[in-house]
């Protein structure tokens, strides 16, 4: 890692850069294996590629990128149509196809390797984070610029995924949501599928001898699994998989240069701080999006619970007035009556009470005029209900209130007319209660 307090961009910027272009073309690929469930075929590759590794070196008995980087692709291509092959004629799921394939080839790497022991060295520190701080090292003249080699192949290799990408969107699409109606309406779904496989095996290799496994593998899948929570659009959940590789590409090379000195250590990986950056960004996701996010889930389920009770807070009062009509509640008769929690009951009848709906005495609450019009809607539509069911379903009046209860909070104007109609506009429920008249 950089030893320098500065940010140096003869090295960090290289660095930096390099890490996008890997962040970037993963994630176009990778948001069709996480939509397709085969997201973890880009760690399969990765450890698959080993015996293309080695029957490189033993063929040409030299580690020149080239020839290993050939071997590899070709490993990884072969990796993704033999999944494919033991999936269709196995009748097996991919998780369990991959995992015949990957492991069988890593084995086979394994022996190969003990074959070339002698000659080969092995650094599995390189092979798990790669050597992306060495980027800046390995250069290739540009007119009258170096520009590292890892750059141009990673370049290269994103615009390949980009215009794949969209020259066949269309197609990724269809097949990736519906390969049945894929074929069935003429694409050549398994042809796409070979080609994305493709992609994804040479997008692996490329990346691996620079970055490593561990962050080639968590762009292709934490990227689109983020922007997948964020959004229901493909083209956007591309776009954003991009922003989020890149954001962590950038903040996970700044954590790897200033966070250890801060803990009082040298440096560390910015490979895995990039990865590490990107599984924070996807957590934030998991927390906070939109739709999905358990915290909106829990507040749109925390609101909906509110809205229920104070429904049945207004209803309470409705009939205990209608019994007692000078009648008050306290908070704890509430909560006792309604089975509730004490202090969402609390804060429903304190908040009614603000809002005008109820009425605050020495003895308890009670509905005021306006929360009387909301409550007689309430109780108009459970009777409406139970009335329903015992004339159309013919259930039992004594089993009818519970469903009923349910009910009467999605039933809006139109349809307490249509309950009226329906069961012929009687004056009370089947048990005898008085039916109360709409209330404007």
């Amino acid at each position: 890692m950089i030893a320098s307090n500065d940010w140096l961009w003869e090295l960090d910027g290289w660095i930096v850069l390099a890490g996008i272009l890997c962040a970037i073309s993963a994630s176009l690929v990778g948001n069709f294996l996480v939509l397709r469930k085969t997201s973890m075929l880009g760690d399969a590759i990765s450890h698959a590629v080993l015996p293309g590794l080695a029957a490189a070196f033993l063929i040409t008995g030299s580690r020149h990128s080239l020839p290993m980087f050939i071997g590899a692709a070709l490993v990884g291509i072969f990796t993704a149509a033999m999944t494919q092959w033991i999936r269709d004629s196995g009748k097996v799921d991919e998780g369990a196809s991959m995992g015949v394939v990957f492991t069988s080839l890593f084995a086979l790497g394994l022996v190969m390797i003990v074959r070339a022991a002698d000659t080969v060295d092995l650094d599995p520190g390189c092979v798990l984070y790669g050597a992306i701080e060495l980027t800046p090292l390995d250069t290739i003249p540009v007119g009258s610029l170096e520009v590292p080699r890892v750059i141009i192949t990673m370049g290269l290799v994103t615009i390949v995924n980009l215009a794949f990408v969209i020259a066949f969107f269309k197609e990724l699409r269809l097949t990736s949501f519906d390969t049945f109606y894929a074929d069935t309406v003429g694409f050549a779904s398994r042809r796409v599928h070979y080609l994305l496989m493709t992609l994804v095996a040479i997008t692996a290799v490329a990346s691996f001898e620079s970055v490593g496994n561990i962050l080639v593998v968590a762009m292709f899948i934490v990227p689109p699994a983020a922007a997948r929570l964020l959004t229901d659009r493909l083209s956007v959940m591309i776009l954003i998989s991009a922003v989020l590789g890149t954001v962590s590409a950038v903040i996970g090379h700044w954590s790897a240069v200033a966070l250890p000195r801060l803990l009082g250590y040298s440096s560390t990986s910015t490979a895995g701080m990039i990865a590490v950056i990107s599984g924070v960004v996807l957590t934030l996701a998991i927390a906070f999006s939109p739709k999905q996010g358990l915290l909106p889930r829990y507040v749109r389920g925390l609101r909906l619970e509110l809205s229920i009770l104070r429904d049945d807070v207004l209803a309470f009062l409705f009939r205990l007035q209608e019994r007692t009509p000078q009648a008050f509640a306290s908070h704890d008769h509430v909560s006792a009556s309604l089975r509730a929690n004490s202090l969402l009951v609390r804060f429903i009848l304190t908040r009614e009470r603000h809002r005008g709906n109820l009425v605050y005495g020495e003895s308890g609450y009670r509905l005021s005029s306006t929360g009387n019009q909301s409550a007689v809607n309430l109780v108009r539509a459970h009777r409406l209900w139970e009335q329903y069911l015992v004339d159309q379903t013919g259930m039992d009046s004594n089993r009818i209130h519970e469903h009923a209860e349910r009910f009467e909070h999605i039933a809006n104007k139109q349809i307490r007319d249509d309950l009226e109609r329906e069961t012929q506009y009687p004056k009370s429920d089947p048990h005898g209660s008085p039916i109360p008249k709409e209330s404007e």
